[in-house]
């Protein structure tokens, strides 16, 4: 029964939007993959944060899946999955914690979940599970979008959200809830999720995403607050300092990797988070900028955006990979991925 139910779930996977149709070719290159391995793989099958205190959580667990998968390589993607099931998948409701610090025992003191995180782990899982014929990582990934569904897609005045932990962020949690965080919206891993854990939320999901990036034009920049309150009229949450961050700068390429390519939204987000061409952290209040990020792993994002809407070449420093930080070394192989995959003509 197990492995019939397996297989159905490889089929519906696999006729999932946006998924290859043929078998898998690398979309990353053994160079690339080798480098971002050294600096940010260690032996356990961890994702380090160097930029973050040396911790791992399960948003780069789920990115080191997803480009283990996009590089093909089958080994090390399950040395990432086994840290991730022994060490993070520690909850009842079958979701990630969120933290995993090696400078503290026990190395989990908080037991959240981050749901990006979660979201990134159950694609990766099905896209590999199905690639690779491999039964349970595509039942795995079944367990999580269900868990998913269950525990963080919710809905507040007509829209479907996806809350970014199951706990701390929902009308019951805080006087201006419920909060999202408009980068935790992984578009491309949405048609997966559902055909993971079928529902008609899925698609709501998604689609309230973009309708509610489109409302959210903060500051002289018009830009969405890296945390939001949906109590009423969108607006920047509480306690959070009122800024288009770092998890924000990702937005547009997760557009772009999903599929949705609404060129004004694009645009306006580009135009909005850059200072002289370069993207920048902005606070919302005055659309100065706080942080500018020439790591071309950030800037990777605005060429994505350029080459979507009127086809400009990558420019060559977007092709050279030498990661120096997780977090930026990881947009920016996800952008050429996405740029060899979808956008050659723009290589």
């Amino acid at each position: 029964m197990r492995r019939w139910r397996a297989l159905l779930l490889a089929a519906t996977v696999a006729l999932a939007p946006g998924l290859p149709a043929t078998a898998q070719q690398a979309m990353i290159n053994a160079g690339a993959w080798s480098a971002y391995k050294a600096k940010f793989l260690d032996p356990t099958g961890r994702i380090v944060d160097n930029g973050n205190g040396n911790i791992s959580h399960s948003e780069g667990q789920g990115y080191g899946l997803l480009l283990a998968y996009l590089a093909a390589s089958p080994a090390d993607f399950e040395q990432i999955w086994y840290f991730t099931r022994t060490e993070l998948l520690l909850r009842d409701d079958g979701l990630a914690v969120w933290k995993w610090d090696p400078n503290v025992k026990p190395h989990v003191t908080d037991t959240n979940n981050a749901t990006d995180g979660d979201m990134l782990i159950a694609y990766a899982l099905a896209l590999a599970g199905t690639a690779w014929k491999r039964e349970d990582y595509i039942l795995a990934a079944s367990r999580m979008a269900q868990a998913l569904l269950a525990e963080t897609v919710g809905s507040s005045q007509g829209r479907t959200l996806l809350m970014p932990g199951t706990e701390g962020f929902t009308g019951s949690d805080r006087d201006d809830g419920p909060v999202v965080n408009p980068s935790y919206w992984i578009y491309e891993a949405i048609p997966v999720m559902s055909a993971l854990a079928p529902s008609d939320a899925w698609q709501k999901l998604s689609d309230d995403g973009v309708e509610l990036l489109k409302t959210m034009q903060f500051g002289p920049r018009k830009l969405p607050a890296e945390w939001v309150s949906l109590h009423d009229k969108p607006r920047p949450a509480e306690g959070f300092d009122a800024e288009f961050g770092y998890n924000a700068i990702r937005i547009p390429l997760y557009l772009a990797r999903g599929g949705i390519t609404d060129n004004a939204l694009l645009i306006r987000l580009q135009k909005g988070m850059s200072q002289d061409g370069v993207p920048a952290t902005i606070d919302l209040t005055t659309g100065r900028p706080k942080a500018v990020l020439s790591d071309p792993g950030y800037r990777i994002v605005n060429d994505v955006v350029a080459c979507v809407v009127d086809g400009t070449r990558l420019p060559n420093s977007a092709l050279q990979f030498a990661p120096a930080l997780y977090y930026p070394s990881t947009l920016q192989l996800l952008g050429l991925a996405y740029i060899g995959e979808k956008h050659p003509e723009c290589l």
